[in-house]
């Protein structure tokens, strides 16, 4: 092959050199066989590099596949992490609430305890009174009643 020649590649490149060592080798000319066998290499190599580039080619968009999938599951983790975080201040804060009725009920209960405790002392006052004032009756009414049955002592 001179300077000047140009090769074509691939299988073409494969053919044309199987081609010219063959014819080479058949007329005896060294010079063709060795350049039949020279293209020959050249074209294997050249799908061989083919070859290699597309499997480099299908390994990083693998790997970019990969990357996005990681990237997916960073973010799906993420999202989770936080739907946990806002599902504890919601528990948190409906625990608060529940908490805040609870002691609310507790301090209504309480004062209704004691606005009953107030009325019921009230009730018994009035009722002591009442009584007190019925006892002060009969007893005027007994001294009254002992002064008219005795007058000596009265």
């Amino acid at each position: 092959m001179t300077e000047h020649e140009t090769t074509a590649g691939g299988v073409v490149g494969r053919l044309v050199g199987k081609a010219k060592a063959a014819a080479g080798a058949l007329v005896g000319h060294d010079g063709l066989a060795r350049e039949g066998r020279l293209q020959e290499a050249s074209a294997d190599a050249e799908v061989e590099a083919a070859r290699r580039a597309e499997e480099a080619e299908q390994r990083r968009r693998e790997a970019e596949l990969e990357a996005a999938q990681d990237e997916v599951a960073l973010e799906r983790r993420r999202l989770q992490a936080e739907v946990a975080a806002e599902r504890r201040t919601e528990a948190a804060e409906a625990e608060a609430e529940r908490a805040a009725r609870e002691a609310e009920a507790r301090a209504r209960r309480r004062e209704q305890a004691a606005a009953d405790a107030e009325a019921r002392a009230a009730r018994e006052h009035a009722e002591e009174r009442s009584e007190a004032a019925r006892l002060e009756h009969e007893a005027r009414r007994a001294e009254a009643t002992a002064a008219a049955l005795d007058p000596e002592e009265g």
